[in-house]
């Protein structure tokens, strides 16, 4: 069961860096659809490349939940644990050595994107794995998931303007229909 579930989390992480890639390219090739806004980055900001690892982590999550679920009593909140790592790594990242350095370097956020994903993935590995997870319940580790996927969609039309959701070179926040 231990080597089932390595290979399902490496499959996990090999498709969350497929598919978050892909979202950061869908907003555009759908000729900007407002469809596909909610789940796809509608601009370059931090809170759009977020999204690139929080949705297919989530609907990856919602898939070996059927074939893992019953077997880890605390699935959900190991589930909840390396989301929120991977979330909390991109901005941290990002800021700190844009901060250092001052510029924002296309190779260093696909590393940061790649860096996040394999961190999250590697938290909940080792949290299923030894089970040492300290968890009250599940179910409200998978509702505030569904919370922060409803964030991601609301905040991608209204949302604060602060520079977590500011496209740093055309100083646009959020989704921009023009």
């Amino acid at each position: 069961m231990q080597k089932s579930l390595s290979l399902w989390q490496l499959a996990g992480f090999i498709f969350t860096l497929a598919a978050g890639t892909l979202l950061h390219f869908l907003y555009d090739w759908t000729n900007q659809s407002i469809l596909f806004a909610p789940f796809s980055a509608v601009n370059e900001s931090v809170w759009e490349h977020m999204k690139l690892l929080f949705f297919p982590m989530f609907l990856f999550a919602l898939v070996e939940n059927q074939r893992f679920g019953e077997q880890y009593e605390h699935f959900w909140c190991a589930k909840l644990a390396g989301i929120l790592l991977g979330l909390i790594l991109i901005p941290v990242l990002f800021y700190t050595y844009t901060g250092v350095f001052g510029v924002s370097l296309h190779w260093a956020n696909i590393g940061i994107f790649f860096l996040a994903s394999a961190a999250a993935y590697l938290l909940e590995t080792r949290l299923l794995r030894h089970n040492r997870i300290f968890c009250h319940s599940p179910q409200a580790a998978l509702f505030v998931l569904c919370l922060l996927a409803l964030a991601f969609m609301v905040f991608t039309f209204v949302h604060p303007d602060i520079p977590l959701f500011e496209e740093p070179t055309a100083s646009v926040f959020g989704f921009c229909p023009f």
